[in-house]
C-alpha cells in the first residue's frame, strides 16, 4: 500500500519526448504518480550507455532503455535488471524504404546500414539477422545517421541504404513525416520484448515498495492510452516543449492509435501488462555473446 509520505524516484531517459516518454506523462498529468505518493524527476542521458551509468553510479534511480544494454554491460561488469516492459515487441528492425531494392536479406550484400550512433544494441540484432542470410560483418557497414531529420535524409538522399533503430522510432517517421518503410523482422525475437525499465541490485534492495508503485502507475498509464489515446497524446505534446495546438494534438493521437500494438496495454484486460517473460530472452543473449 503506498506510504502516507511522498517519495522520490530519479527517472533517466534517453532524450526528450522519446515514444514511451508518454507513459510518464499519462502518469503525471493524470494523478497516477501521485495516487501512488511519488515524486517523480526525469533526467536525459542522450545515449543508453550513460544512462546505464547513471543509476550504476547512484545517480538516478531507474533507466528507460532497450533492455540489451543490459546484457552487453553484464561482461563488463555493469549489474543491471529489467522490471518491467515499455511494449509486447523486440523493438529494434531492420527498415528500408519501400522504394528500395532490397527486398532480402542477403541484398544488404555492400550497403550502409545507419544506426543512431556507432556501438548501438541494434548492431546486435542485425549481425545476428543477417548472419542467418549468410552475411558477415564485413559484408556490410554500420554508419551513424542520428534520428529525426537527420535519420530521414540519410534514407532518402542515399547515404544509407537502410537503418536499425526501434519499431516506434521507425514508426514515427510513417506516421508523422509520411516514410513508406518495409521492415525485417527476426522471427525468433519479433514477441520477446527487449525495451523496458531497468534497476540496480542496490536499488531493488533500498526502494522494492518505490519501485512497486511506479510499476502500478506505468500500468494504469498503459491503461489509460489504450482507453483514451486523445487524452495521452495531448499530455505528451504539453510536455514535449513544442506549442500545444490542435494539428499537433491530431498527429500524436494518430501515432498513438497506429502504435497500440507497440505499447504496454495491447490488451487491456490482461492481468500480466509489462511482463517480461524469461522465453525467448536466450536469443538476444545468445547474440550479443556471438558480438563478444
Amino acid at each position: 500500500r503506498p506510504a502516507a509520505a511522498d517519495d522520490e524516484l530519479t527517472l533517466v531517459d534517453i532524450y526528450q519526448s522519446s515514444f514511451f516518454e508518454v507513459l510518464t506523462d499519462v502518469a503525471e498529468h493524470a494523478g497516477l504518480f501521485k495516487e501512488e505518493h511519488l515524486i517523480v524527476h526525469v533526467q536525459y542521458a542522450n545515449n543508453p550507455a550513460l544512462a546505464v551509468k547513471a543509476v550504476a553510479s547512484g545517480k538516478g534511480d531507474v533507466a528507460s532503455i532497450n533492455s540489451d544494454g543490459i546484457i552487453l554491460g553484464y561482461n563488463k561488469g555493469v549489474r543491471m535488471t529489467a522490471f518491467l516492459s515499455h511494449s509486447p515487441r523486440y523493438q529494434d528492425v531492420l527498415g528500408v524504404l519501400a522504394s528500395s531494392s532490397i527486398h532480402t536479406l542477403a541484398d544488404f550484400q555492400g550497403k550502409v546500414i545507419g544506426e543512431t550512433s556507432i556501438g548501438q544494441p541494434g548492431e546486435v540484432f542485425t549481425r545476428a539477422l543477417l548472419a542467418g542470410a549468410g552475411l558477415r560483418p564485413s559484408d556490410y557497414s554500420f554508419a551513424p545517421i542520428g534520428i529525426g531529420a537527420q535519420a530521414i535524409s540519410a534514407l532518402t538522399s542515399g547515404r544509407a541504404d537502410g537503418l536499425v533503430q526501434p519499431l516506434p522510432q521507425q514508426r514515427i517517421y510513417e506516421v508523422m513525416n509520411g516514410l513508406k518503410l518495409r521492415y525485417f523482422f527476426n522471427p525468433l525475437l519479433s514477441d520477446v520484448p527487449n525495451s523496458a525499465w531497468v534497476t540496480s541490485p542496490a536499488t531493488i534492495a533500498g526502494k522494492a515498495d518505490v519501485l512497486r508503485r511506479f510499476c502500478r502507475a506505468m500500468v494504469e498509464a498503459s491503461i489509460v492510452i489504450r482507453e483514451n489515446p486523445r487524452l495521452a497524446a495531448t499530455y505528451f505534446v504539453e510536455d514535449a516543449g513544442v506549442k500545444v495546438t490542435p494539428p499537433a494534438i491530431d498527429d500524436e493521437t494518430r501515432l498513438l492509435n497506429d502504435s497500440q500494438d507497440l505499447l504496454p496495454a495491447v490488451d487491456p484486460t490482461s492481468p500480466t501488462i509489462g511482463l517480461i517473460p524469461f522465453r525467448g530472452v536466450d536469443q538476444p543473449m545468445n547474440a550479443a555473446e556471438d558480438r563478444e
